[in-house]
């Protein structure tokens, strides 16, 4: 009774000053209420969820690396399926330089960029062999400095592998939602990131990644997002629900 409560001030805030800061916590609090059932593909075959638990730490590590670099531009499920190819062919350090390209690149497929990707991943595999003892940089500047990897996914590795929160992971979900909800203009993921840590307190910082790529894959869609059944539409700028229900009533 009491949060129902406390989510009636906030509503009624918003739609008096429509501060950033109201706003911003009360599509949260929409949007948790939305992916509470945790059945989103990021959920179950997101890139947290692809290494092997039982392998030693810096083969799990490494797989979090893999399962990361794999996962650009490619939906969860290939991702996941092309990583469970991986660990049942033997997925390490030591695997991944030996094992000839074009045999990786078989595993790999249908993943978007595949012949690329196994490139990169037998390159970082010698990096992280000849640098790092065979084990993942635990270093945004070291991470980055491998093949393939962006600050999204170093800051992912970071979070899964190491338990580190050095910043927020923004991928094209996280990127396009928060400008659709009004939090920000920004042009760029890397721009939206810096924006994300001025505005949000540490403590959303490992949380919001899988909660807005949840609701990116099932309701705010990168075409034709479901607004009709979305609970952020009557404080979503780019809602197109009250403008479908508008159009409605001018037609009866």
């Amino acid at each position: 009774m009491k949060r129902a409560r406390k989510g009636k001030k906030l509503e009624a805030a918003v739609k008096k000053t429509c501060d950033i800061e109201d706003l911003w916590k009360l599509q949260l609090e929409k949007i948790t209420e939305m992916r509470k059932s945790g059945d989103a593909p990021v959920d179950t075959m997101g890139c947290h969820k692809l290494a092997d638990p039982l392998a030693t730490p810096e083969t799990f590590r490494f797989q979090v690396l893999l399962a990361l670099m794999l996962s650009s531009q490619t939906k969860d499920e290939v991702t996941s399926a092309a990583m469970m190819r991986l660990r049942n062919y033997g997925c390490n350090v030591d695997a991944m330089l030996k094992i000839p390209t074009s045999e990786l690149e078989k595993l790999l497929c249908p993943v978007g960029f595949y012949r690329r990707k196994a490139e990169y991943i037998q390159k970082a595999a010698a990096i992280l062999k000849e640098k790092y003892n065979g084990d993942v940089p635990d270093s945004l500047e070291g991470l980055c400095s491998l093949p393939g990897v962006g600050p999204k996914m170093a800051h992912l590795v970071l979070q899964i592998a190491y338990d580190k929160v050095d910043g927020i992971a923004v991928d094209t979900h996280v990127h396009r939602i928060v400008n659709r909800l009004g939090w920000m203009k920004t042009d760029t993921p890397e721009k939206t990131r810096a924006k994300l840590q001025e505005m949000l307190p540490r403590s959303y910082w490992t949380t919001i990644n899988p909660l807005l790529v949840g609701f990116g894959q099932q309701i705010c869609l990168p075409i034709k997002p479901k607004c009709g059944v979305c609970l952020c539409q009557e404080f979503c700028p780019s809602s197109t629900a009250k403008a479908s229900k508008q159009s409605s009533e001018e037609t009866q």
